[in-house]
């Protein structure tokens, strides 16, 4: 009780607070282990060995990792996710990450590129939405997040000579696009060397992100905001999707204004029980379970890149 008669109440639950609930209620170790790291003091060898679980003997990853490949295999995306994790625990290098590029060199396509998914994966259930083909293309949206890393980081391979190459193409060559696939580029030119010509590439991008409505400014009003083909009823994407960090080259296509307003819309997104939820489309029970300790960590870790307060 106050002293001038009026109630008091304990102050809400911080979104971190929240938000460590729901990791040790629903979180595989590997997601309780990267929380512990990222916000509660805890060891990079903590995470390095429970990511070991999803390594297999050819240098690459499987295991679900991402949670919307299923079964034991080896799979680009699982190990582009492995490197993702990697570099957020600043162990992006040695012997784990050159027999990662031996992995990439191997089911590398004609062009040197990696495809979304290897043929390997046919076996295992898999996301409607991720095909599974017997020749798989390159795709830009596997390869360059993985060469923007491995760049950023200083890991010289072999592999990535062409990689690069294959990068700098698809990137130039984007007209018509959508917002994983800008994701993707600009994952590639935050950490390419050539910051000139990066910087160029992103300026047209940004253009493009723009023109083609490729990011909802306004999250009050996404009833007139529209979806790319292809994906779930309502996965939009907004400023802070395309600059995780604020020294991301797409950060200067959005204004500060832009940039609060999608940030406030991000914070407001965590739901009742502290996590927040996907966006794109549910296709098995345990995907959705698996995949939101990992979305509701990377929502922690922009709000708090960014300045916004989580705590």
């Amino acid at each position: 009780m106050a002293g001038n008669g009026a109630t008091t109440h304990p102050s809400p639950a911080s979104a971190l607070v929240r938000a460590e609930r729901f990791i040790w209620l629903t979180a595989r170790v590997l997601e309780q282990r990267r929380f512990a790291y990222h916000f509660l003091a805890g060891g990079s060898d903590a995470v390095e060995t429970a990511l070991t679980a999803y390594l297999n003997e050819d240098g690459g990853y499987g295991h679900a990792l991402e949670p919307d490949l299923r079964g034991p295999v080896s799979q680009p995306l699982h190990t582009a996710h492995a490197l993702r994790v990697l570099d957020s625990i600043d162990r992006c290098g040695g012997l784990r990450v050159e027999r990662m590029c031996r992995y990439f060199t191997e089911v590398s396509t004609r062009d040197g590129a990696l495809p979304a998914v290897h043929p390997s994966q046919r076996a295992y259930p898999a996301a409607p939405f991720l095909p599974i083909v017997d020749d798989p293309p390159s795709e830009l949206l596997t390869t360059g997040p993985v060469v923007g890393l491995l760049h950023r980081n200083q890991v010289w391979h072999a592999w990535l000579f062409r990689a690069t190459d294959f990068c700098w193409s698809a990137v130039d060559a984007i007209e018509k696009s959508h917002p994983y696939e800008i994701q993707a580029a600009i994952a590639f030119l935050d950490g390419v060397p050539d910051s000139t010509r990066a910087q160029a590439a992103a300026d047209r991008l940004g253009s493009l992100v723009r023109e083609q409505r490729l990011v909802a400014l306004d999250p009050d009003r996404l009833d007139q905001q529209p979806v790319a083909p292809g994906y779930a009823p309502g996965e939009h994407h907004f400023a802070y999707e395309y600059a995780r960090r604020p020294d991301s080259l797409a950060r200067r296509w959005f204004t500060d204004e832009e940039m609060n307003r999608a940030l406030e819309h991000l914070a407001a997104g965590q739901q009742q029980d502290g996590g927040w939820p996907i966006t794109w489309q549910e296709w098995a029970p345990g995907t959705a379970l698996e995949a939101r300790p990992i979305v509701t960590i990377e929502a922690l870790r922009t709000l708090r890149a960014h300045g916004h307060p989580i705590e």
